[in-house]
């Protein structure tokens, strides 16, 4: 990706990952609703969550960026899979938190997914998985009332702390890891994400209706909406921002012709030449036409796109109906038959209208 990295022989199996990245717990426990989050062997955190309502996009209904309280409950059921393809190691992280509020008690019911694609090593993949979210609570993640301005706020601010934090060991240690970042928290019916990097978010959405707008669920096609937006130094609006903070961008369109990103964490020798860590930040409210939310680090969007990927993956969920076994499938097509050589790693969020 951003760093050279040393190629070998492809895994033959998806990587054996949920005990060591899986944030949340594997019990079942009340949050709202039910809250059931299992771990699988093989790769995965399946969770069925309860979650409540409000929110805001340009690809949905958009709501103003103030206070909004709501009810009603959304079941989300999630799976998260990686492998480390031809690389000689695994330097992605990430998160599946099913009661992403359990440390910071209120009535605002909170999930909370993550990837994080590491590079030059894994140790900023591993620090933001650790940190991010308890920085983003901490700087003010709304807990009683959904704001989504205090939200955008809080996650840009948790981004903020987190890097600084990061860039603070990494010199104690002398090492300069770096990470890219896809987040997202459901907070009611508000998704937000946010992203610093090549790492994506893409929404599955019914397109059927029966011609009042009610989702024809017989027709079940379903679009592909990418919520992010690239971070790359060859892109104009970055390679600007590079040069106005004295960095360059290559003849290759890497920064300093080395790093293909404008944005992640850590990497702390080009944080003074144009480098940041700052997200774009988004939300919208779901609606019963929204079926499922694939994560995925730029390992798996460069092999599939992101329509290609929303019909894959709602063949799986026809087959399987488990979030589970689609996100394994997903990962294994990606590296096995598509032959994706970087690492690979996926969150897929279904949800249970």
């Amino acid at each position: 990706m951003a760093h050279q990295k040393r190629e070998g022989s492809c895994t033959d199996d998806v990587d054996d990952c949920a005990s060591k990245r899986l944030r949340g717990t594997d019990t079942t426990s009340e949050i709202g609703a039910s809250v059931e989050a299992s771990v699988a062997r093989e790769t995965d955190a399946e969770a069925r969550i309860a979650s409540q309502n409000e929110s805001e996009a340009p690809w949905g209904k958009c709501v103003p960026d103030g206070k909004a309280a709501g009810m009603a409950l959304t079941a989300v059921e999630a799976g998260a899979a990686e492998d480390k393809g031809c690389r000689h190691t695994m330097e992605d992280a990430w998160v599946v938190l099913p009661d992403a509020a359990a440390e910071s008690p209120g009535s605002l019911r909170c999930v909370h997914f993550a990837i994080y694609d590491g590079h030059g090593g894994r140790l900023a993949a591993d620090y933001a998985q650790k940190h991010l979210h308890e920085n983003v609570v901490a700087a003010g993640l709304p807990r009683e009332l959904m704001d989504v301005k205090a939200a955008k706020k809080a996650i840009i601010e948790g981004f903020r702390r987190t890097d600084e934090a990061l860039l603070q060991e990494s010199t104690k240690g002398n090492w300069q890891d770096g990470a890219t970042a896809v987040c997202m928290w459901i907070m009611g019916q508000t998704v937000v994400v946010a992203n610093a990097g090549d790492a994506k978010a893409v929404l599955a959405r019914s397109i059927a209706t029966d011609g009042e707008g009610v989702v024809d669920e017989t027709k079940n096609q379903l679009k592909a909406i990418v919520l992010t937006r690239e971070h790359k130094a060859i892109f104009p609006q970055e390679r600007s921002r590079i040069q106005k903070a004295g960095g360059s961008v290559g003849s290759n369109g890497r920064l300093q012709g080395r790093i293909e990103v404008s944005r992640a964490f850590g990497d702390r020798q080009f944080k003074k030449v144009g480098l940041i860590a700052t997200p774009d930040v988004h939300s919208f409210e779901l609606t019963k036409k929204d079926h499922f939310i694939i994560l995925g680090c730029d390992g798996l969007w460069g092999v599939f796109g992101p329509s290609d990927a929303v019909e894959f993956v709602q063949n799986q969920l026809k087959e399987t109906s488990s979030a589970s076994v689609a996100v394994r499938r997903l990962v294994k097509e990606a590296v096995r038959e598509r032959r994706c050589k970087d690492n690979c790693t996926a969150v897929l969020i279904v949800f249970k209208h």
